[in-house]
């Protein structure tokens, strides 16, 4: 923990220095093979910095995630063993490995939007997407609408209301994003129902 609470002092006090989008931009992309920290803990002091540039930063931190999600999934598509595997072991997510199989067969498209909107490590979403064959452009479209929605919904936040609303942010994002993803599961029945 202490060695997590130092990297986490450190992507706060880059926040506001010139090459902090290029620092964004690394831990967005890593975070969606390896990295443990979520960009989310840079975006937000990020755009409390400079608050005209929230969108701005926002897309430079979904376009890094993107990337990212890119090469993890063909990380789990085509070096599962040799990459993919190793680091399901260091973060000892054998069990949620297995979940995220079911979900896939289940829900595919669905379980992607499950762990880009929620606390289900997004690095086990991209390469075990790869490794199911998920269809790589449904896994990207997904993932550029969550992720998207995410990140811009953070941004937004910020950009109207500032420090009034970093500390419910900050702690409350977990439940932020499981509501949002409610939200478009029902939206999403009840479209199918009404096209039925």
């Amino acid at each position: 923990m202490k060695i997590l609470n130092r990297m986490m002092d450190k992507i706060w006090s880059l926040s506001s220095t010139v090459g902090a989008k290029r620092v964004l931009f690394l831990v967005a992309f890593s975070e969606s093979i390896f990295f443990p920290i979520p960009p989310d803990l840079l975006l937000v002091p990020m755009i409390l910095a400079k608050r005209s540039d929230a969108f701005k930063i926002a897309t430079v931190c979904l376009v890094g995630n993107i990337l990212g999600a890119a090469g993890g999934y063909f990380i789990g598509k085509f070096f599962m063993d040799m990459i993919g595997l190793p680091i399901i072991d260091f973060y000892a997510m054998q069990e949620q490995y297995l979940q995220i199989q079911q979900w896939y067969e289940t829900y595919s498209a669905w379980a992607v939007a499950a762990a880009a909107l929620t606390p289900i490590p997004y690095k086990l979403c991209t390469i075990t997407a790869g490794a199911f064959n998920v269809n790589f452009f449904t896994f990207i479209l997904v993932s550029v609408l969550a992720r998207g929605f995410r990140f811009f919904a953070i941004s937004g936040l910020l950009y109207l209301f500032g420090e009034r609303v970093r500390f419910f942010v900050e702690k409350r994002l977990d439940v932020i994003m499981l509501l949002t993803l409610v939200g478009v599961v029902v939206g999403f029945i009840i479209f199918k129902a009404l096209l039925t």
